[in-house]
């Protein structure tokens, strides 16, 4: 780990300003906030991240980890914990999708202080970005290339993907809160804004810009829909060892139904993609239908449909359907 200046800010105001005067909002910034620490922490010790300065907003708190539920939908602060968010009644009950991928997510003591805006902005677990012993990088040193191209990739993206870089959204959390049409809170120099969860991450293209927060902008809170297909919802996520392990293939379910028709269907995919990956042409095809084992099918194919592979990566599209597939007849049978 190298060389970094402290700074402890009191408030939001102050956090904007430390960031923005030092061009806070991408992974290779010269400035960092600090949180829980679980991602920023592991990547300079690993030499990926070298920030000069990191900001620690945990007095933030305070203001920006309330979890507040009622009958427009659930508002869930930015700096409250993954363990304190999965243990909420009013998710755990009205939002099972949500609680299931926090819980699902990470080790306990992770969650304990993991935070929700922390965990959402979580870089990639590629191991051609951690080793900085790999040059061609496309994240790390933009126009370098990808070495995952050509080399071990098999927990690689297949959704969202270009020559520019394969690498997969890690994240559980992110795809849950996209699948129910979830915004994200934003406040920075230039004031507030909403942003669609599943527009925070940028598409693949320039690998360096992971996400559309611009300096000094932090997540303060996330907003939560309320809906008929909130209860009825499930997150399942498929690994290569059942503890603490990264998605290989995830699937974020939430169906409002009419006896065994799908009246509405809310669909993210995890594991899969370069970012967290609403299945909207999986959706059309559910809508107004009765769900039955061939319909999943049908609506998986239309989900992954352009997926594209590369080389030990391609069992991914067939383990991708077949997850959803899974989530979608689980999801059926929920008692609601």
């Amino acid at each position: 780990m190298r060389l970094f200046s402290y700074q402890r800010v009191p408030d939001l105001e102050n956090a904007s300003r430390a960031g923005r005067d030092t061009g806070q909002g991408q992974g290779d910034a010269p400035v960092q906030f600090l949180a829980g620490g679980t991602t920023l922490i592991d990547l300079m010790k690993l030499d990926v991240l070298r920030p000069s300065r990191v900001v620690d907003i945990t007095a933030l708190r305070d203001r920006h980890a309330r979890i507040e539920a009622g009958p427009n939908g659930l508002r869930l602060g930015a700096l409250a914990t993954m363990a304190q968010a999965a243990d909420h009644p009013a998710v755990a009950t009205d939002y099972p999708v949500l609680a299931q991928s926090l819980q699902l997510a990470a080790s306990a003591q992770l969650r304990n202080m993991a935070t929700l805006g922390g965990n959402v902005l979580q870089r990639t677990r590629c191991p051609y970005y951690r080793d900085t012993s790999w040059t061609a990088c496309n994240k790390r040193n933009p126009g370098s290339g990808c070495a995952a191209m050509g080399g071990f990739n098999r927990n690689h993206a297949v959704l969202g993907v270009d020559g520019s870089c394969i690498a997969q959204y890690p994240g559980d959390f992110a795809v849950a809160l996209a699948a129910l049409d979830a915004q994200a809170e934003v406040a920075g120099p230039t004031g507030q804004r909403l942003v669609a969860v599943e527009r925070l991450h940028r598409p693949s293209g320039q690998p360096h810009l992971e996400h559309t927060l611009g300096p000094g902008e932090l997540i303060t809170a996330y907003r939560v829909p309320a809906g008929p297909w909130t209860r009825r919802s499930l997150y399942l996520k498929i690994r290569d060892r059942e503890s603490y392990e990264f998605a290989i293939a995830s699937a974020a379910v939430a169906l409002d139904m009419d006896g065994d028709t799908v009246r509405e269907a809310r669909i993210a995919l995890g594991g899969m993609a370069y970012r967290p990956w609403r299945a909207r042409d999986a959706e059309a095809v559910l809508t107004g239908k009765p769900l039955t084992e061939d319909l999943a099918h049908q609506a998986a194919r239309a989900a992954l449909a352009g997926a594209v592979t590369h080389g030990d990566n391609a069992y991914k599209p067939e383990l991708g359907r077949r997850t959803m597939v899974r989530a979608l007849m689980q999801a059926k049978a929920l008692e609601v």
